[in-house]
């Protein structure tokens, strides 16, 4: 039976979660990474040492064997802290596909050293003109020797710079859906990343793959089947994405909150108009509901449930709604709030960006209709 109520350790984690990035990871220091300055390396090894990096993986592989859940319960307060950094690419986009597809040789080498803190991942799949179909996929794989061959260009490929290993999509049959997976050492030869110019300023970057080896070692899962382990990829990182918005959100109104109740106006807190309150059970309603859709889909997959339509349906109820509760807390701080020196901005800026990673609403409704039959 689904029940919401976090246990005593999820708490703990979720409050552990909360004062540390209070204090190691303050607005400030968001708005100089944004600038490009690099992520510090001091608060990567504090967020290992904290157990991030292996909160997930195995035991047996050095991480503490955590459940999806509470992934999803960190990445909320992450969100909330909108604390940037490779922990989604490395643990989401790279650690989950290994546990689940990887040789037992490649899970040995490559999740001790993510539970370390050592290793940096990130995925390879989206291409110019890519709408989330294999058919859109057109970076190839040749055979050659014992190996093979990738030639492509990727694109919106995150933290690829910092890197270590990147999981690469790529096509090595005729049919549709013959994609592979390969896992691409970041520093292989005949490797180009250039950096993409972003709204929100995260590490978006165009990765060009010109003749670049691969042993065969090398392919995450069977040879032409990557599909649904893409598919599977998408689907789990588009939760946690989820996760990370309510946070934001949650963020928002916590902030409108602070300052309708000591914003006065004609003699009254602003917080006691109507207009104001409606704004506020708009914003609530929005997080309520979407924490219920996200929550639900990340227990089902921690569940080893089907989570196709509930993963869809939080996609494309949470990115709309982040961006309504931000457009509300612009209003609600009035002028002030709309200028691109206010926090609000940052959080509005990755409620748009968020609402499209990952397939905008548009896609995910239409998932939904192909889960209902239609």
């Amino acid at each position: 039976m689904m029940n919401f109520d976090l246990t005593e350790e999820q708490k703990l984690l979720k409050e552990s979660a909360r004062n540390f990035l209070s204090r190691e990871c303050p607005r400030d220091l968001v708005r100089t990474l944004e600038e490009g300055k690099e992520f510090p390396p001091e608060l990567w090894r504090k967020m290992t040492d904290l157990g991030w990096t292996g909160l997930i993986i195995p035991g047996e592989y050095g991480g503490s064997g955590g459940s999806f859940l509470d992934l999803a319960i960190l990445f909320e307060e992450i969100g909330y802290h909108i604390c940037p950094g490779p922990l989604f690419t490395t643990v989401v986009l790279g650690a989950l596909p290994v546990m689940a597809w990887g040789t037992p040789e490649q899970k040995e080498d490559i999740l001790p050293k993510i539970a370390g803190g050592e290793r940096i991942m990130t995925l390879a799949v989206d291409e110019p003109g890519a709408y989330r179909r294999a058919s859109s996929i057109t970076a190839k794989a040749s055979t050659a020797g014992d190996g093979f061959v990738i030639d492509g260009t990727k694109l919106f490929v995150p933290d690829a710079d910092r890197a270590d290993l990147l999981l690469c999509a790529a096509r090595t049959g005729a049919d549709e859906e013959e994609i592979t997976l390969f896992i691409v050492e970041k520093d292989a030869p005949g490797i180009t990343i250039t950096p993409l110019q972003t709204l929100a300023g995260d590490r978006q970057f165009e990765v060009v793959f010109n003749g670049v080896p691969v042993k065969k070692e090398r392919i995450l899962g069977e040879p032409d089947r990557a599909w649904p382990i893409i598919e599977d990829i998408h689907r789990k990182a588009t939760v946690i994405l989820c996760a990370e918005m309510i946070g934001g959100a949650q963020a928002v109104m916590d902030m409108s909150l602070e300052y309708a109740r000591e914003r006065t106006q004609f003699n009254r807190p602003i917080g006691s108009f109507q207009a104001i309150q409606h704004h506020f059970a708009n914003m609530l309603a929005d997080i309520s509901g979407s924490r219920y859709l996200f929550l639900k889909a990340a227990w089902k997959i921690s569940e080893g449930r089907d989570a196709s339509m509930d993963a869809a349906m939080a996609k494309a109820r949470v990115g709309e709604a982040y961006r309504r509760v931000t457009i509300l807390g612009h209003q609600i701080f009035g002028g002030i709030g709309f200028t691109k020196e206010h926090d609000m901005y940052l959080y509005h800026e990755r409620s748009m960006t968020g609402d499209l990673k990952f397939g905008g609403a548009d896609l995910h409704r239409a998932r939904v209709a192909e889960e209902l039959g239609l």
